[in-house]
Protein backbone atom coordinates (compact mmCIF):
# COMPACT_ATOMS: atom_id res chain seq x y z
CA UNK A 1 0.00 0.00 0.00
CA UNK A 2 1.47 3.32 -1.06
CA UNK A 3 1.90 5.97 1.60
CA UNK A 4 -0.34 8.96 1.14
CA UNK A 5 1.64 12.09 0.33
CA UNK A 6 0.79 14.96 2.63
CA UNK A 7 0.90 18.30 0.80
CA UNK A 8 3.48 20.69 2.23
CA UNK A 9 2.66 24.33 2.85
CA UNK A 10 4.03 26.61 0.16
CA UNK A 11 5.17 30.20 0.38
CA UNK A 12 2.77 32.82 -0.88
CA UNK A 13 3.79 34.03 -4.35
CA UNK A 14 5.81 37.23 -4.27
CA UNK A 15 4.30 40.39 -5.69
CA UNK A 16 5.59 41.20 -9.17
CA UNK A 17 7.34 44.57 -9.42
CA UNK A 18 8.28 46.69 -12.42
CA UNK A 19 11.12 49.19 -11.83
CA UNK A 20 11.29 52.75 -13.17
CA UNK A 21 14.54 54.71 -13.05
CA UNK A 22 14.61 58.44 -13.79
CA UNK A 23 17.68 60.62 -14.23
CA UNK A 24 17.04 64.33 -13.75
CA UNK A 25 19.43 66.79 -15.35
CA UNK A 26 19.73 69.03 -12.25
CA UNK A 27 20.24 66.16 -9.78
CA UNK A 28 23.70 64.99 -8.76
CA UNK A 29 23.65 61.31 -7.84
CA UNK A 30 26.55 59.24 -6.53
CA UNK A 31 25.51 56.22 -8.61
CA UNK A 32 24.80 56.04 -12.32
CA UNK A 33 21.20 55.49 -13.45
CA UNK A 34 21.91 51.82 -14.20
CA UNK A 35 23.73 51.19 -10.91
CA UNK A 36 21.04 52.93 -8.89
CA UNK A 37 18.37 50.81 -10.58
CA UNK A 38 20.39 47.66 -9.84
CA UNK A 39 20.48 48.69 -6.16
CA UNK A 40 16.71 49.27 -6.26
CA UNK A 41 16.31 45.70 -7.55
CA UNK A 42 18.26 44.43 -4.52
CA UNK A 43 16.06 46.49 -2.22
CA UNK A 44 12.96 45.09 -3.90
CA UNK A 45 14.23 41.54 -3.42
CA UNK A 46 14.97 42.28 0.25
CA UNK A 47 11.40 43.55 0.65
CA UNK A 48 10.03 40.31 -0.83
CA UNK A 49 9.16 41.57 -4.31
CA UNK A 50 9.91 39.76 -7.58
CA UNK A 51 11.37 42.11 -10.18
CA UNK A 52 9.90 41.32 -13.61
CA UNK A 53 11.08 44.27 -15.70
CA UNK A 54 12.52 47.77 -15.74
CA UNK A 55 12.69 50.93 -17.80
CA UNK A 56 14.49 54.28 -17.57
CA UNK A 57 14.00 57.86 -18.69
CA UNK A 58 16.20 60.95 -18.67
CA UNK A 59 14.45 64.27 -18.06
CA UNK A 60 15.43 67.93 -17.74
CA UNK A 61 12.81 68.32 -15.00
CA UNK A 62 9.97 66.23 -13.55
CA UNK A 63 6.54 66.35 -15.16
CA UNK A 64 4.42 68.42 -12.71
CA UNK A 65 1.60 65.87 -12.81
CA UNK A 66 3.07 62.39 -13.37
CA UNK A 67 6.82 62.90 -12.69
CA UNK A 68 7.66 61.06 -15.96
CA UNK A 69 6.44 62.00 -19.43
CA UNK A 70 2.88 61.14 -20.48
CA UNK A 71 4.18 58.88 -23.26
CA UNK A 72 6.33 57.00 -20.73
CA UNK A 73 3.28 56.54 -18.50
CA UNK A 74 1.42 54.80 -21.33
CA UNK A 75 4.48 52.67 -22.15
CA UNK A 76 4.83 51.52 -18.52
CA UNK A 77 1.12 50.77 -18.29
CA UNK A 78 1.40 48.41 -21.30
CA UNK A 79 4.61 46.81 -19.95
CA UNK A 80 2.98 46.29 -16.54
CA UNK A 81 0.03 44.52 -18.16
CA UNK A 82 2.36 42.41 -20.28
CA UNK A 83 4.49 41.34 -17.27
CA UNK A 84 1.49 40.99 -14.91
CA UNK A 85 3.08 43.53 -12.58
CA UNK A 86 1.27 44.38 -9.35
CA UNK A 87 3.69 47.10 -8.21
CA UNK A 88 5.31 49.98 -10.14
CA UNK A 89 8.42 50.95 -8.19
CA UNK A 90 10.14 54.31 -8.79
CA UNK A 91 13.82 54.85 -7.95
CA UNK A 92 13.31 58.21 -6.29
CA UNK A 93 10.79 59.96 -4.06
CA UNK A 94 7.44 60.89 -5.58
CA UNK A 95 5.53 63.82 -4.18
CA UNK A 96 1.88 63.25 -3.19
CA UNK A 97 0.51 64.68 -6.45
CA UNK A 98 2.76 62.48 -8.59
CA UNK A 99 1.65 59.42 -6.67
CA UNK A 100 -2.06 60.22 -6.99
CA UNK A 101 -1.85 60.90 -10.74
CA UNK A 102 0.22 57.77 -11.41
CA UNK A 103 -2.16 55.58 -9.40
CA UNK A 104 -5.05 57.01 -11.40
CA UNK A 105 -3.21 56.37 -14.68
CA UNK A 106 -2.15 52.79 -13.87
CA UNK A 107 -5.50 51.72 -12.41
CA UNK A 108 -6.68 50.25 -9.12
CA UNK A 109 -5.01 46.85 -9.61
CA UNK A 110 -1.49 48.32 -9.60
CA UNK A 111 0.23 49.89 -6.59
CA UNK A 112 2.67 52.76 -7.06
CA UNK A 113 5.60 52.89 -4.62
CA UNK A 114 8.77 54.94 -4.52
CA UNK A 115 12.22 54.20 -3.12
CA UNK A 116 11.38 55.82 0.23
CA UNK A 117 8.25 53.70 0.74
CA UNK A 118 10.25 50.58 -0.13
CA UNK A 119 13.02 51.34 2.39
CA UNK A 120 10.40 52.10 5.05
CA UNK A 121 8.85 48.69 4.37
CA UNK A 122 12.22 46.94 4.71
CA UNK A 123 12.87 48.73 7.98
CA UNK A 124 9.43 47.65 9.23
CA UNK A 125 10.32 44.03 8.49
CA UNK A 126 13.71 44.21 10.19
CA UNK A 127 12.88 46.21 13.35
CA UNK A 128 12.69 43.75 16.24
CA UNK A 129 13.02 45.93 19.34
CA UNK A 130 10.32 48.18 20.74
CA UNK A 131 12.50 51.21 20.01
CA UNK A 132 13.10 50.18 16.39
CA UNK A 133 9.39 49.60 15.80
CA UNK A 134 8.46 53.01 17.20
CA UNK A 135 11.07 54.72 15.02
CA UNK A 136 9.84 52.95 11.89
CA UNK A 137 6.18 53.66 12.64
CA UNK A 138 6.92 57.36 13.11
CA UNK A 139 8.76 57.52 9.79
CA UNK A 140 5.90 55.70 8.04
CA UNK A 141 3.17 57.92 9.44
CA UNK A 142 5.05 61.13 8.60
CA UNK A 143 5.71 59.89 5.07
CA UNK A 144 2.15 58.78 4.35
CA UNK A 145 0.23 61.62 6.05
CA UNK A 146 0.40 64.02 3.04
CA UNK A 147 -0.31 61.10 0.70
CA UNK A 148 -3.67 60.08 2.12
CA UNK A 149 -6.62 59.84 -0.27
CA UNK A 150 -10.10 58.42 0.13
CA UNK A 151 -8.82 55.10 -1.16
CA UNK A 152 -5.53 55.06 0.78
CA UNK A 153 -4.40 51.60 1.84
CA UNK A 154 -0.61 51.86 2.08
CA UNK A 155 -0.41 52.17 5.86
CA UNK A 156 -2.61 49.13 6.33
CA UNK A 157 -0.11 47.15 4.27
CA UNK A 158 3.10 48.80 5.47
CA UNK A 159 2.47 49.76 9.09
CA UNK A 160 3.44 47.93 12.20
CA UNK A 161 7.14 47.20 12.37
CA UNK A 162 8.81 44.02 13.47
CA UNK A 163 8.00 42.41 10.16
CA UNK A 164 4.41 43.47 10.59
CA UNK A 165 2.64 44.40 7.44
CA UNK A 166 -0.51 44.18 9.47
CA UNK A 167 -1.78 46.94 11.65
CA UNK A 168 -1.66 50.40 10.21
CA UNK A 169 -4.18 53.03 11.17
CA UNK A 170 -7.45 51.44 12.08
CA UNK A 171 -10.37 51.91 14.39
CA UNK A 172 -11.02 55.56 13.59
CA UNK A 173 -13.50 57.31 15.82
CA UNK A 174 -16.84 58.91 15.08
CA UNK A 175 -16.89 61.86 12.75
CA UNK A 176 -17.82 65.33 13.92
CA UNK A 177 -20.33 67.59 12.12
CA UNK A 178 -19.27 68.11 8.51
CA UNK A 179 -16.06 66.11 8.98
CA UNK A 180 -15.07 63.71 6.20
CA UNK A 181 -13.58 60.27 6.81
CA UNK A 182 -10.30 61.52 5.28
CA UNK A 183 -10.15 64.34 7.83
CA UNK A 184 -10.74 61.83 10.64
CA UNK A 185 -7.93 59.65 9.31
CA UNK A 186 -5.54 62.60 9.12
CA UNK A 187 -6.44 63.76 12.62
CA UNK A 188 -5.87 60.29 14.04
CA UNK A 189 -2.51 59.95 12.32
CA UNK A 190 -1.38 63.32 13.68
CA UNK A 191 -2.36 62.10 17.15
CA UNK A 192 -0.33 58.91 16.64
CA UNK A 193 2.66 60.93 15.38
CA UNK A 194 2.58 63.13 18.50
CA UNK A 195 2.42 60.03 20.71
CA UNK A 196 5.33 58.33 18.91
CA UNK A 197 7.47 61.47 19.17
CA UNK A 198 6.88 61.54 22.93
CA UNK A 199 7.93 57.88 23.14
CA UNK A 200 11.11 58.59 21.18
CA UNK A 201 11.97 61.53 23.42
CA UNK A 202 11.87 59.09 26.34
CA UNK A 203 14.22 56.79 24.40
CA UNK A 204 16.50 59.72 23.63
CA UNK A 205 16.61 60.76 27.30
CA UNK A 206 17.37 57.16 28.32
CA UNK A 207 20.21 56.94 25.78
CA UNK A 208 21.65 60.24 26.98
CA UNK A 209 21.71 58.96 30.58
CA UNK A 210 23.28 55.68 29.40
CA UNK A 211 25.99 57.52 27.42
CA UNK A 212 26.74 59.76 30.41
CA UNK A 213 27.15 56.64 32.55
CA UNK A 214 29.50 55.12 29.97
CA UNK A 215 31.61 58.28 29.89
CA UNK A 216 31.93 58.21 33.67
CA UNK A 217 33.21 54.64 33.37
CA UNK A 218 36.01 55.99 31.10
CA UNK A 219 35.42 53.19 28.55
CA UNK A 220 35.69 54.69 25.03
CA UNK A 221 33.07 53.91 22.40
CA UNK A 222 33.59 52.98 18.75
CA UNK A 223 30.67 53.23 16.30
CA UNK A 224 30.75 50.95 13.25
CA UNK A 225 29.32 52.87 10.30
CA UNK A 226 29.07 51.99 6.64
CA UNK A 227 26.89 51.36 3.64
CA UNK A 228 24.29 48.64 4.05
CA UNK A 229 25.74 45.13 3.60
CA UNK A 230 29.34 46.37 4.02
CA UNK A 231 29.99 43.71 6.69
CA UNK A 232 29.68 45.67 9.97
CA UNK A 233 27.87 42.91 11.87
CA UNK A 234 30.36 40.30 10.66
CA UNK A 235 33.20 42.54 11.83
CA UNK A 236 31.61 43.04 15.25
CA UNK A 237 31.23 39.28 15.61
CA UNK A 238 34.91 38.82 14.72
CA UNK A 239 36.18 41.51 17.12
CA UNK A 240 33.94 40.67 20.08
CA UNK A 241 33.61 36.91 19.46
CA UNK A 242 29.86 37.54 19.48
CA UNK A 243 26.93 36.16 17.54
CA UNK A 244 25.20 39.25 16.17
CA UNK A 245 22.86 38.39 13.28
CA UNK A 246 24.67 38.88 9.96
CA UNK A 247 23.48 38.04 6.46
CA UNK A 248 24.37 38.86 2.87
CA UNK A 249 21.33 41.09 2.60
CA UNK A 250 20.55 44.80 2.61
CA UNK A 251 19.60 46.07 6.08
CA UNK A 252 19.98 42.61 7.64
CA UNK A 253 20.36 44.32 11.02
CA UNK A 254 18.54 47.46 12.07
CA UNK A 255 18.65 47.81 15.83
CA UNK A 256 22.02 48.92 17.27
CA UNK A 257 24.06 46.28 19.13
CA UNK A 258 26.93 47.07 21.53
CA UNK A 259 29.70 44.65 22.54
CA UNK A 260 32.80 45.05 24.72
CA UNK A 261 36.13 44.36 22.98
CA UNK A 262 39.28 43.72 25.02
CA UNK A 263 42.63 45.06 23.77
CA UNK A 264 46.08 43.62 24.54
CA UNK A 265 47.34 45.19 27.74
CA UNK A 266 44.01 45.17 29.58
CA UNK A 267 42.37 48.17 27.87
CA UNK A 268 38.92 47.90 26.30
CA UNK A 269 36.33 49.70 24.19
CA UNK A 270 32.60 49.39 23.49
CA UNK A 271 31.85 48.72 19.81
CA UNK A 272 28.36 49.57 18.50
CA UNK A 273 27.01 48.16 15.24
CA UNK A 274 24.70 50.81 13.75
CA UNK A 275 22.10 50.83 10.97
CA UNK A 276 23.54 50.65 7.47
CA UNK A 277 23.40 53.75 5.29
CA UNK A 278 22.33 53.97 1.65
CA UNK A 279 22.22 56.64 -1.03
CA UNK A 280 19.01 58.70 -1.01
CA UNK A 281 18.39 57.69 2.61
CA UNK A 282 14.88 59.01 3.35
CA UNK A 283 14.91 62.18 5.44
CA UNK A 284 11.96 60.81 7.42
CA UNK A 285 14.17 57.92 8.54
CA UNK A 286 17.08 60.17 9.50
CA UNK A 287 14.70 62.23 11.64
CA UNK A 288 12.93 59.24 13.20
CA UNK A 289 16.21 57.46 13.98
CA UNK A 290 17.74 60.52 15.63
CA UNK A 291 18.04 58.78 19.01
CA UNK A 292 19.86 55.85 17.42
CA UNK A 293 22.04 57.99 15.17
CA UNK A 294 23.13 60.00 18.20
CA UNK A 295 25.06 56.87 19.19
CA UNK A 296 27.26 57.69 16.18
CA UNK A 297 27.50 61.42 16.87
CA UNK A 298 28.53 60.78 20.50
CA UNK A 299 31.12 58.07 19.75
CA UNK A 300 34.81 58.57 20.52
CA UNK A 301 35.85 56.94 17.25
CA UNK A 302 34.13 55.93 14.01
CA UNK A 303 35.11 52.72 12.22
CA UNK A 304 33.90 53.21 8.65
CA UNK A 305 33.51 49.77 7.03
CA UNK A 306 33.66 49.78 3.21
CA UNK A 307 32.92 46.81 0.94
CA UNK A 308 36.00 47.18 -1.23
CA UNK A 309 34.85 44.35 -3.51
CA UNK A 310 31.79 46.35 -4.59
CA UNK A 311 32.14 48.09 -7.98
CA UNK A 312 30.71 51.30 -6.47
CA UNK A 313 32.78 51.24 -3.28
CA UNK A 314 33.87 54.89 -3.52
CA UNK A 315 30.30 56.09 -4.21
CA UNK A 316 29.08 54.11 -1.19
CA UNK A 317 31.86 55.63 0.93
CA UNK A 318 30.78 59.12 -0.16
CA UNK A 319 27.11 58.36 0.58
CA UNK A 320 28.04 57.45 4.16
CA UNK A 321 30.16 60.60 4.51
CA UNK A 322 27.21 62.72 3.39
CA UNK A 323 24.96 61.14 6.02
CA UNK A 324 27.62 61.65 8.71
CA UNK A 325 27.73 65.31 7.69
CA UNK A 326 23.94 65.48 7.98
CA UNK A 327 24.01 64.18 11.56
CA UNK A 328 27.03 66.39 12.41
CA UNK A 329 29.47 63.55 13.07
CA UNK A 330 32.31 64.44 10.68
CA UNK A 331 34.44 65.90 13.48
CA UNK A 332 34.92 62.48 15.12
CA UNK A 333 38.23 60.69 14.42
CA UNK A 334 37.66 57.96 11.81
CA UNK A 335 39.42 54.78 10.71
CA UNK A 336 38.43 53.29 7.34
CA UNK A 337 38.33 49.48 7.13
CA UNK A 338 38.33 48.25 3.52
CA UNK A 339 36.47 44.98 4.04
CA UNK A 340 36.02 41.82 1.91
CA UNK A 341 39.53 41.88 0.41
CA UNK A 342 39.24 38.09 0.17
CA UNK A 343 36.74 38.61 -2.66
CA UNK A 344 39.20 40.52 -4.83
CA UNK A 345 40.82 38.61 -7.68
CA UNK A 346 44.15 40.14 -6.69
CA UNK A 347 44.38 40.85 -2.93
CA UNK A 348 47.39 43.08 -3.61
CA UNK A 349 44.92 45.38 -5.35
CA UNK A 350 43.60 46.43 -1.94
CA UNK A 351 46.97 47.86 -0.95
CA UNK A 352 46.95 50.07 -4.04
CA UNK A 353 43.44 51.30 -3.18
CA UNK A 354 44.32 52.24 0.40
CA UNK A 355 45.71 55.62 -0.66
CA UNK A 356 42.25 56.63 -1.95
CA UNK A 357 40.76 56.49 1.57
CA UNK A 358 41.86 58.35 4.73
CA UNK A 359 43.22 56.35 7.70
CA UNK A 360 42.57 53.10 5.81
CA UNK A 361 43.62 49.48 6.14
CA UNK A 362 42.55 46.31 4.33
CA UNK A 363 40.69 43.54 6.19
CA UNK A 364 38.44 40.54 5.75
CA UNK A 365 35.94 40.27 8.59
CA UNK A 366 34.77 36.89 7.29
CA UNK A 367 38.28 35.36 7.08
CA UNK A 368 39.90 37.29 9.93
CA UNK A 369 42.56 38.92 7.76
CA UNK A 370 43.96 42.20 9.10
CA UNK A 371 42.27 41.96 12.51
CA UNK A 372 45.47 42.37 14.54
CA UNK A 373 46.44 45.47 12.58
CA UNK A 374 42.92 46.90 12.95
CA UNK A 375 42.86 46.37 16.72
CA UNK A 376 46.31 47.96 17.03
CA UNK A 377 45.17 50.98 15.01
CA UNK A 378 41.93 51.39 16.98
CA UNK A 379 43.76 51.07 20.30
CA UNK A 380 46.36 53.64 19.23
CA UNK A 381 43.67 56.08 18.12
CA UNK A 382 41.77 55.71 21.39
CA UNK A 383 44.64 55.59 23.86
CA UNK A 384 47.85 56.85 22.23
CA UNK A 385 46.93 59.67 19.83
CA UNK A 386 46.95 62.99 21.66
CA UNK A 387 45.55 66.39 20.74
CA UNK A 388 47.18 69.64 21.93
CA UNK A 389 44.63 71.57 23.96
CA UNK A 390 44.43 74.97 25.64
CA UNK A 391 41.35 75.39 27.83
CA UNK A 392 39.89 77.40 30.67
CA UNK A 393 37.72 75.45 33.12
CA UNK A 394 35.60 76.86 35.97
CA UNK A 395 36.30 75.27 39.34
CA UNK A 396 32.76 73.85 39.54
CA UNK A 397 33.63 71.57 36.59
CA UNK A 398 35.88 69.53 38.79
CA UNK A 399 35.11 66.32 36.86
CA UNK A 400 36.64 67.73 33.65
CA UNK A 401 39.68 69.05 35.54
CA UNK A 402 40.18 65.60 37.06
CA UNK A 403 39.68 63.95 33.66
CA UNK A 404 42.42 66.10 32.12
CA UNK A 405 44.82 65.11 34.91
CA UNK A 406 43.90 61.41 34.75
CA UNK A 407 43.82 60.80 30.99
CA UNK A 408 45.86 63.68 29.59
CA UNK A 409 49.30 65.20 29.87
CA UNK A 410 49.28 68.53 31.72
CA UNK A 411 52.14 70.78 30.56
CA UNK A 412 51.14 73.99 32.34
CA UNK A 413 48.41 75.06 34.70
CA UNK A 414 47.45 78.50 36.01
CA UNK A 415 44.90 79.00 38.78
CA UNK A 416 42.90 82.18 38.54
CA UNK A 417 39.73 83.76 39.74
CA UNK A 418 36.84 81.37 39.22
CA UNK A 419 38.74 78.79 37.21
CA UNK A 420 41.92 77.25 35.92
CA UNK A 421 43.84 77.62 32.64
CA UNK A 422 45.25 74.28 31.47
CA UNK A 423 47.59 73.60 28.57
CA UNK A 424 48.62 70.14 27.49
CA UNK A 425 47.48 67.15 25.47
CA UNK A 426 44.61 64.69 25.83
CA UNK A 427 43.51 61.58 23.90
CA UNK A 428 41.71 62.57 20.72
CA UNK A 429 38.61 60.63 21.81
CA UNK A 430 38.09 63.04 24.73
CA UNK A 431 38.37 66.33 22.81
CA UNK A 432 34.61 66.65 22.32
CA UNK A 433 34.06 66.79 26.09
CA UNK A 434 36.17 69.96 26.25
CA UNK A 435 34.77 71.70 23.15
CA UNK A 436 32.84 74.27 25.18
CA UNK A 437 36.00 75.44 26.96
CA UNK A 438 38.58 75.30 24.17
CA UNK A 439 40.69 78.30 23.24
CA UNK A 440 41.74 76.55 20.03
CA UNK A 441 41.74 73.06 18.49
CA UNK A 442 45.08 72.32 16.75
CA UNK A 443 45.66 69.21 14.67
CA UNK A 444 46.35 65.87 16.29
CA UNK A 445 49.87 64.65 17.00
CA UNK A 446 50.78 60.99 17.11
CA UNK A 447 53.48 59.53 19.35
CA UNK A 448 55.76 59.18 16.30
CA UNK A 449 55.45 62.90 15.55
CA UNK A 450 56.21 63.79 19.16
CA UNK A 451 59.54 61.94 18.91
Amino acid sequence: MMAKRIPQPTQAPRERAFLVGVELFQEKNLLSLEDSLAELALLADTAGLQVVGETTQKLDRPNPETFIGSGKVEEIKLLAEETLSQVILFDGELNPRHQRELERAFGEKVRVLDRTALILDIFAQHAHTAEGMVQVQLAQYEYYLPRLTRQWTHLARQGGGGGGRSGGVGGVGLRGPGETQLEVDRREIRTKIAHLKRELEKVRAHRMRYRAQRKRSRIPTVALVGYTNAGKSTLLNRLAKAEVYAANQLFATLDPTTRRVEFPGGQAALFTDTVGFIQKLPTTLVAAFRATLEEIAEADLLLHVVDISHPNAMAQYQAVQETLKEIEATHIPTITALNKVDRLKDPAQARAILQNYPQALAISAAKGDGMAELITKVRAELYETYTPLEIWLPYQDGQLIALFHEAGQVERIEHGRGGVQIGGRIPGRLVAQFNEWQAHHPRQETPEEEK
